[in-house]
């Protein structure tokens, strides 16, 4: 549920990113920890979904992923 995750900005905003929805993903602790101190790596598609990069150790031609679990309408 979104109370139990951490907002993260897909650009940081230490390195200009801005604050704002459109730059922005919902994760759970665990995964916010993966994207930042892990391998993957998130990004917003032109569709406004996001999708995750997993790194070349799980994917050699990082082929993006994305969560169907929780579609919009």
């Amino acid at each position: 549920p979104p109370q139990w995750c951490d907002g993260h900005h897909v650009h940081a905003w230490a390195d200009g990113g801005t604050t704002c929805l459109t730059n922005s993903v919902l994760l759970c602790g665990f995964h916010h920890r993966e994207i930042h101190h892990g391998h993957w790596q998130v990004r917003i598609r032109t569709d406004g979904f996001p999708e995750f990069l997993p790194p070349a150790f799980i994917d050699p031609l990082r082929r993006p992923v994305q969560n169907t679990l929780h579609r919009r309408c």
